[in-house]
């Protein structure tokens, strides 16, 4: 069996899983790409204490600005997530949680943290490509009339949110010369060059979801460690964050990879 006969059929049962999965993989996609964001803001209301007495202490801000600043975090992403899963201003509330994330990036010394920064810049890719799905193309005034261009904000949106989803997967590379970490290096590399280009988008996408997705729940058993060790809240932080980048592929396995990816070219040759 050839190569391409191998992809081909791959890409069958990508496309069987899509026409089975349609109505409700969307909303899968949302609920796991917010469930970063549901997830801290529940630890900000039960760690309410020690997280204002951790900002206090790190910037020297005082009580009451350290005290906002739980309190924004924790109504900041439980509201948006509520707008999000009922489809409501879900544009706003895209705005609202990009502006957590720059926050909680400056607050927590994140910038200064590549791995760090890069997941966040992936979640940020996640949110993009919502922001892309909540635009209504259908209100526009020239709705239904062919465009003389075929790039619009939203593909640029869908093509900005590939390039950033994948960052998650640079922190994942082993630079050990072990067999097993270099084939997982050079897979996992080829697929994100895929999503990121937008070929093979779908079957891409949905091989990193399931990648993704072991090595989340292999590496980020949180509950496997007692709550009361540091490590519980590393790894639960990690396994969520984790689950909000595999929400964003869902959403280009669901959506496509939009008009500015070489999936939508090939369709001009």
């Amino acid at each position: 069996m050839g190569q391409e006969e191998l992809m081909s059929q791959a890409e069958d049962v990508a496309d069987q899983f899509l026409r089975v999965t349609k109505q409700y993989l969307p909303h899968l996609a949302r609920l796991c790409l917010i469930s970063t964001f549901l997830e801290d803001g529940i630890r900000m209301w039960f760690q309410w204490n020690e997280q204002r007495d951790y900002i206090e202490a790190t910037w020297g801000c005082g009580y009451f600005l350290a005290t906002c600043f739980v309190l924004l975090n924790l109504t900041g992403q439980l509201g948006g997530c509520v707008l999000i899963l009922s489809r409501n201003f879900v544009q706003y509330a895209c705005f609202g949680l990009f502006g957590i994330i720059a926050l909680q990036t400056v607050a927590y010394s994140i910038l200064w943290d590549v791995k760090f920064l890069m997941r966040n810049l992936a979640l940020g890719g996640g949110l993009l490509l919502l922001l892309a799905e909540s635009r209504s193309e259908g209100k526009s005034m020239f709705a239904g009339v062919p465009s003389m261009g075929e790039s619009s904000p939203k593909q640029y949106m869908q093509l900005g949110g590939r390039v950033l989803l994948v960052l998650m997967f640079m922190t994942l590379l082993h630079f050990d010369p072990s067999f097993f970490s270099i084939l997982q290096n050079m897979v996992g590399t080829a697929l994100i060059i895929l999503v990121a280009i937008g070929f093979k988008t779908k079957l891409a996408a949905l091989t990193l979801v399931i990648w993704l997705l072991a090595i989340n729940v292999y590496f980020n058993a949180f509950w496997t460690v007692p709550a009361y060790k540091p490590m519980h809240d590393f790894l639960k932080y990690d396994f969520f964050q984790t689950t909000s980048v595999i929400g964003g592929l869902l959403l280009v396995v669901a959506l496509g990879p939009g008009g500015v990816s070489m999936d939508e070219k090939k369709k001009e040759w």
